[in-house]
């Protein structure tokens, strides 16, 4: 199978392979596999891929720009999938539908194929087994073994010939006794160098600790002195700061008593001339009885106000009535001195009529005095108003 690197157009770099025929399958596994010369995997050549660092390790390898995918065309690819996938939901919305039910009714799936066939809520289930070849393994290769070759030779070796135990195991003896005879003489030296040591350890411990205790002793002493020498620091500058105090409260003082000699008879002037030192008897009548007053002098002429409206009101309607009045009892004079002149030209016609137009002549004349008897009412009603 042969492997190649290929370069797209972006610069990237993908894996491919060419096609081959399928090969038959052993009866047994194969332990070590050799591959023809024809069929041995070729792989580009690495020397040219721009991905292999070639040189010095520790310089920095800047790889082009045309190895490295470009965002726009990231963001491009991006855009048109986003775009794909609105039309396709698009197509989808734009499929029709069955409409929905009507209120109280409800969609049932039904079978529109040629052939009927029978639904059932139970799954039919098929059960089918299947069994592969079994693999088996290839027997191990029998042991190499050469052919025989040259002649069988033979020899005896008699008891004591070889090996005298008495004899050679003195030696060892020896060695293993002066061993441990060494061994001990140098656990019992360490053990005195041991002591030694500890000895010397209690003593170095014990002066060690003497000295400590001496240099607490001494810590502890600088520490008082120090401590004094702040605390005298301290009450001198509590002194000389309470000295400080007590002088500028001194000099504030007659600070204060000069500038105020002069101040309280003019801030009592200033109080005076602005009006805080008053009569209680004339603030009372400027604060409490002049308002009261002049509310009350509103009020009433408010009143008097209001009445003098709606009695001009009054006499305004009153006035217009009566003109409306005499506005009618003029036309019915007018009308009657019409008919007045029409039943002179027919009296001597008709002489019959006579009593009745006299008649309506004396109401007329009567309706006449009372209007101008109410004249004479509403005008000393206005006298007396005024």
């Amino acid at each position: 199978m042969a492997q190649v690197l290929n370069q797209n157009s972006t610069g990237s770099y993908t894996f491919s392979s060419q096609p081959r025929a399928v090969q038959q399958r052993k009866k047994y596994k194969e332990q070590f596999k050799i591959q023809p010369d024809d069929q041995l995997n070729q792989y580009g050549n690495i020397m040219y891929d721009r991905r292999v660092i070639r040189g010095n390790t520790y310089a920095v390898n800047t790889l082009p720009a045309a190895a490295q995918p470009d965002p726009v065309e990231i963001q491009r690819q991006q855009e048109e999938r986003k775009r794909a996938l609105a039309r396709r939901r698009a197509r989808e919305q734009a499929k029709r539908h069955t409409p929905e039910p009507v209120e109280g009714r409800k969609h049932i799936p039904i079978q529109t194929e040629l052939y009927l066939e029978e639904l059932s809520d139970r799954v039919e289930e098929v059960d089918v087994d299947v069994q592969t070849d079994a693999f088996l393994d290839r027997p191990p290769s029998p042991l190499f073994i050469p052919a025989k070759t040259g002649v069988d030779q033979s020899t005896q070796i008699l008891e004591g010939e070889l090996f005298d135990f008495d004899k050679e195991v003195k030696p060892i003896l020896e060695v293993l006794v002066g061993k441990t005879i060494e061994q001990s003489l140098l656990e019992v030296m360490e053990e005195e160098e041991l002591a030694a040591l500890r000895k010397q350890q209690r003593e170095y411990e014990e002066l060690r600790n003497a000295e400590k205790v001496e240099q607490q002793r001494l810590e502890e002493q600088e520490r008082r002195l120090r401590e004094e020498k702040h605390r005298r620091m301290k009450q001198a500058a509590d002194i000389l700061r309470l000295e400080k105090e007590t002088a500028e409260k001194l000099a504030a003082k007659a600070f204060a008593k000069s500038y105020l000699a002069d101040l309280v008879p003019s801030v009592f002037n200033n109080l005076r001339e602005n009006g805080y030192f008053y009569d209680p008897v004339q603030r009372d009548l400027e604060t409490g009885f002049m308002p009261w007053i002049i509310d009350s002098t509103m009020n009433e002429l408010d009143t008097m106000m209001l009445g003098r409206l709606l009695l001009d009101n009054l006499i305004k309607e009153v006035v217009q009535n009566r003109s409306q009045e005499y506005e009618e009892l003029m036309e019915q004079l007018k009308e009657l001195i019409l008919s007045q002149k029409e039943i002179d030209q027919s009296f001597s016609q008709q002489p019959d009529n006579l009593d009745s137009t006299l008649i309506q002549a004396e109401q007329l004349d009567e309706q006449t005095q009372e209007a101008s008897m109410n004249d004479d009412i509403l005008n000393d009603n206005n006298e007396d108003l005024e």
